[in-house]
């Protein structure tokens, strides 16, 4: 069972409340999101784009800029080399369209996942040497692509590296030594001596900064007037959608970034994008987070894990409607085998772990069948799960490819970089990283080097659930839940608030959707006063928890209709919500955790 915690952070919550006309609780949960101070609390409650950081704060902006510019000017030709996920997609599509929007000379080339693998690679340099390319920009990759850039200097090419990966480093007497690339300006806001006050931006995000910049030099200042101001309007809305997919935490300007882009996304003027809100069914939907993460962005990775991350960019490239429907259309039907593929993935990596009773602080599992695009998804199903750190590993062409989820105590990249030796090729950071290794012998040697040089305790497995407030649940108005609209948009590093509330009685229950895998109740609490229920979570835990607490006889009364219990007691974390259903709007509590 989970450990739950009040925050008690200390603060003048009236006064807070006072000045900024909202509730004390509200006020609290600012507090405990350490958004302290006039100008932080201001920033957070009504941020803009006016909010965000200035570009030239980056190390290697301006350089890059500079280099960029006089390039078109010459009207050389430039390439821009992304990655396949929606991140390295958006970033790619950030830079193509404000570069060609300078009148600049730029076309794209996106690695195949199999085929290539993860960045730069030699033959992307030799093709782009062959069609007579002057200069690569890398975007969402290159900062570990020493030898690969090297072969493009020596080639004749400028290269300019634009990306947001930990910079890999080697240990010497106990100091680290950056291995930067020595390409011809780096942009990454992990690079050692950036003074960027937020460094943990996706690579869409440097690229928007990087337009933003190219369009201040060249447009004489105009980024934030006419055609440039529609132009970053519209791929503020691509570096949203990476934001969210590439899963960086909602705080600082990536808030802003998320919210902000979130809210034109419904009207944007790309057709592409356009289109695959309509095959989704999102067209005039407030859009969150959740839409992006979870329906949006997995339909873009798609291509990138079964077909080629090109078809995704030639979606956002599409000038007709029509054809981007198609395009739109196929993504979602990949998109539907994939979830299928990932299912039966994640069904033979439990069976693995269940039956040889794994008991590793680092899980691994040698998945040699399994489609080498869905190991960092499968990986990410095992770590919610289990609670550990996971790597999914398969038999690709040359070796073994693999890819990693973490847990916050684990830093992945710094851990993989302590056995380095190991692999032919890796990269990441915290919370994610992809690696290969040179053949199956070296998979147990993987398993045996991370878990001896793991460090985590046991009570860094234990899940603490964060309660905000313990608050009655009649505080929860409808005007309650419109505030804590001023809190989204919810993600990583902002969480919805987490309320709590002992002697909550269940009264009736049933079980909902497809796979009635969602349970619906009527509560009342200590006075009495009814609400409906919702819970989400994993409904046949909740139902062995009411049986070993109340027995199986009441238990199983819960579920009976026309049959009120009352005799069930539970203390509950939640959240309020409003649920619209035909045409009319009631309060619901969404239950998150009980004991």
């Amino acid at each position: 069972m989970a450990r739950w915690m009040v925050a008690a952070k200390k603060a003048d919550f009236n006064q807070i409340a006072e000045k900024y006309r909202i509730t004390p609780v509200l006020a609290r949960i600012l507090r405990n999101r350490d958004i302290i101070g006039d100008n932080e609390i201001e920033r957070y409650l009504y941020g803009d784009i006016k909010d965000l950081h200035d570009p030239l704060l980056m190390k290697g902006m301006d350089k890059a800029a500079e280099i960029i510019q006089s390039k078109i000017q010459e009207g050389k030709s430039l390439r821009i080399i992304g990655d396949y996920d929606v991140d390295g997609i958006c970033s790619t599509h950030i830079l193509l369209t404000g570069i060609r929007a300078l009148g600049g000379k730029a076309d794209t080339d996106i690695p195949h996942r199999i085929k290539d693998g993860y960045g730069l690679n030699e033959s992307l340099i030799e093709a782009a040497a062959s069609d007579g390319i002057d200069t690569i920009i890398t975007c969402d990759n290159g900062i570990t692509a020493q030898i690969q850039i090297q072969l493009a200097k020596k080639l004749g090419m400028t290269v300019v590296v634009t990306d947001h990966h930990e910079v890999p480093f080697e240990e010497k007497e106990g100091e680290r030594i950056y291995l930067l690339p020595r390409a011809d300006a780096v942009v990454d806001p992990k690079q050692p001596g950036c003074g960027y006050p937020f460094k943990q931006i996706c690579g869409a995000v440097v690229a928007f900064k990087l337009v933003q910049t190219l369009f201040d030099r060249i447009g004489n200042g105009q980024s934030n007037q006419g055609k440039y101001h529609a132009i970053m309007d519209e791929l503020l809305i691509f570096a949203a959608l990476a934001t969210v997919c590439d899963v960086m935490e909602l705080r600082d300007e990536n808030r802003i970034i998320v919210k902000k882009g979130l809210d034109r996304m419904n009207n944007t003027s790309n057709p592409g994008l356009r289109a695959l809100l309509v095959v989704n069914g999102l067209e005039d939907k407030a859009l969150s987070p959740y839409h992006a993460g979870f329906i949006i962005g997995p339909c873009i990775n798609a291509t990138g894990r079964l077909d080629t991350a090109k078809r995704a960019l030639a979606l956002f490239e599409a000038g007709d409607f029509k054809e981007a429907v198609t395009i739109a259309g196929d993504l979602k039907s990949l998109n539907e085998s994939r979830k299928q593929m990932t299912e039966e993935g994640v069904q033979k990596a439990v069976g693995l772990l269940e039956n040889k009773n794994i008991q590793d602080k680092v899980l691994v599992i040698y998945l040699p069948e399994c489609h080498e695009s869905l190991a960092g998804i499968i990986a990410g199903r095992i770590r919610e799960k289990y609670g550990k750190p996971a790597f999914v590993l398969t038999k690709g062409d040359e070796g073994i490819k693999g890819s990693g989820r973490s847990i916050e105590t684990y830093h992945m990249y710094e851990e993989m970089s302590a056995c380095k030796e190991i692999f032919t090729r890796f990269g990441g950071h915290k919370m994610a990283a992809g690696l290969s290794l040179p053949d199956e012998e070296s998979v147990e040697l993987f398993r045996r080097k991370l878990n001896e040089n793991c460090k985590l305790t046991e009570e860094d497995f234990e899940e603490i659930v964060h309660i905000d407030v313990p608050m009655p649940l009649a505080f929860a108005d409808r005007n309650f839940i419109k505030e804590l609209s001023f809190l989204e948009p919810f993600g990583v590093g902002n969480p919805k608030p987490l309320f709590a509330r002992k002697g909550i009685s269940l009264l009736t229950g049933r079980k909902i959707g497809k796979n009635k895998n969602v349970g619906k109740y009527q509560i009342a609490d200590e006075n009495n006063n009814r609400y409906e229920m919702i819970y989400f979570g994993d409904l046949e835990k909740f139902d062995v928890f009411l049986n070993e607490r109340f027995g199986n006889t009441l238990a199983r009364q819960l579920y009976v209709e026309g049959v009120r219990t009352g005799e069930m007691t539970i203390s509950m974390a939640y959240y309020p919500d409003l649920n619209s259903y035909g045409g009319r709007e009631s309060i619901q509590i969404v239950m998150q955790h009980y004991c």
